[in-house]
């Protein structure tokens, strides 16, 4: 595996890439309970996270959060505009999440990110865990952009434990 230049030790964030499986792992330590990270991986929320500043940004998400259910992002990366769609083929409230996601008008079969959401303390260690990126360029890219979505979504949530304790 190839590992991001450094952990970002603020937020507890790693992202790792397999390039030969085609794989990245990322994870998280964030400050919020597992229903609270589980209903930011399936609301609007994701606008606020999914993001990658100066080179993608999520600004539309809508799902039907259930086995079988569809999901749909869209946003602008690299100048254009891009959107994402996928199934979801498990749930687990608050434990884990998997669902499919594939650019739309893209060839070939989707990818799968699997979301595993453990207690640690008083915070919760998110991994997400995205198979089938097969392009080197497409899996460097996808680990960067759990990287710094991950990173995101640990500073949101640090600044509401810290409002609700002020």
């Amino acid at each position: 595996m190839m590992k991001s230049d450094s952990p970002t030790r603020a937020t507890s964030v790693t992202a790792l890439a397999d390039f030969a499986r085609g794989e990245v792992s990322a994870t998280a330590l964030l400050p919020a309970t597992p229903d609270r990270v589980f209903r930011a991986m399936t609301s609007a929320e994701i606008c606020r996270w999914w993001v990658h500043p100066g080179v993608f940004d999520t600004r539309e998400w809508n799902g039907d959060v259930r086995v079988g259910g569809r999901w749909e992002s869209a946003g602008i990366g690299g100048g254009q505009p891009y959107r994402l769609k996928g199934e979801y083929l498990e749930i687990e409230v608050p434990v884990r999440l998997v669902h499919t996601w594939k650019m739309v008008g893209e060839a070939g079969n989707p990818s799968t990110v699997t979301y595993r959401v453990e207690p640690e303390g008083d915070s919760v260690r998110l991994t997400v865990d995205h198979a089938g990126l097969m392009i080197r360029e497409i899996c460097e890219a996808t680990r960067a952009g759990w990287e710094t979505s991950l990173t995101r979504l640990a500073e949101i949530l640090a600044e509401e434990r810290a409002a609700a304790s002020a």
